[in-house]
């Protein structure tokens, strides 16, 4: 992700830097609170593990990008996805379950006390068939009424979010804003509400001028870890294309070959293989 003067918060670094800024929690608290729509601010926030173990041999681990607990005990995970990822509410119930069974598991709770739980996630992509950019979803009946608020599930798009300075109201609204523009932002256009404490905050924190040499070296350090997992990554969707495509190639000249019409020289022409290709799928067969 290219970037000016200020890191995205919606990189590996700008969210680190924010949310889980363990040494200054008020970003990730107001933001939090603005989040689940509360009206009763989040004092204090205590961060968890962020990784769980398998339960079984055949069942998933996983990493969290942030797990915190408030001081009324709700617990929250924050995931945040850049890429397009259509089924990226499967891994946050997964999470979310996981995070119900570990409240049980421990044996500390009844029926009438089991805490808050709120699944966050953040996207850059549209997955969801709605028109808004922060959708929150509870357990409803066939008609819609509220069945059970224990587990929340919260979706932000921020491709869907389009308000323009002058139309942002609330501390949700300047949130999104602020992640969405931040880095593409000249500093003649920074909106007044930029200077309110927590966001000025986080932003202080993606200011690259204002960056140690350590914070530098570290971000380099990110940065450079990042480039390489998209190269792998990349490396790795296109030995899958070429393996898809050698399959379809060897199906294809297998059925020639058993219409026992063309040549091995015709049949290499044909799908744009070599003889030595059909022949040893000649033997093959």
């Amino acid at each position: 992700m290219e970037t000016g003067i200020y890191i995205p918060i919606i990189s590996d670094y700008g969210f680190k830097a924010t949310f889980g800024n363990e040494a200054d929690c008020l970003f990730l608290r107001t933001a939090l609170q603005a989040l689940i729509k509360s009206a009763t601010p989040i004092r204090e926030v205590h961060f968890d593990k962020n990784v769980f173990e398998a339960l079984t041999i055949d069942s998933r681990s996983g990493i969290f990008d942030l797990a915190c607990t408030d001081e009324n005990g709700s617990q929250f995970i924050v995931e945040m996805q850049l890429g397009l990822a259509p089924h990226f509410l499967q891994r946050m119930k997964f999470y979310a379950l996981h995070k119900f069974n570990t409240v049980v598991e421990r044996g500390e709770f009844d029926y009438a006390n089991l805490p808050k739980i709120y699944a966050i996630a953040i996207l850059a992509k549209n997955i969801l068939p709605t028109a808004h950019f922060h959708t929150v979803a509870n357990l409803r009946s066939e008609t819609g009424e509220i069945i059970d608020t224990q587990m929340t599930f919260i979706t932000v798009e921020l491709a869907k979010f389009n308000k323009q300075v002058a139309e942002i109201e609330t501390d949700l609204e300047k949130l999104v804003y602020t992640m969405k523009t931040l880095h593409t932002t000249e500093p003649t256009q920074y909106p007044a509400f930029w200077n309110e404490e927590w966001l000025k905050r986080a932003i202080d924190e993606l200011d690259t001028r204002k960056m140690t040499p350590e914070e530098r070296a570290y971000f380099a350090r990110v940065t450079a870890a990042n480039a390489e997992a998209v190269k792998a990554e990349k490396q790795k969707i296109r030995e899958a294309v070429e393996q898809n495509e050698q399959s379809i190639k060897a199906e294809t000249v297998k059925n020639l070959l058993g219409l026992n019409l063309l040549s091995a020289a015709q049949i290499a022409k044909t799908v744009g293989v070599t003889e030595d290709f059909v022949r040893k799928l000649s033997v093959d067969r």
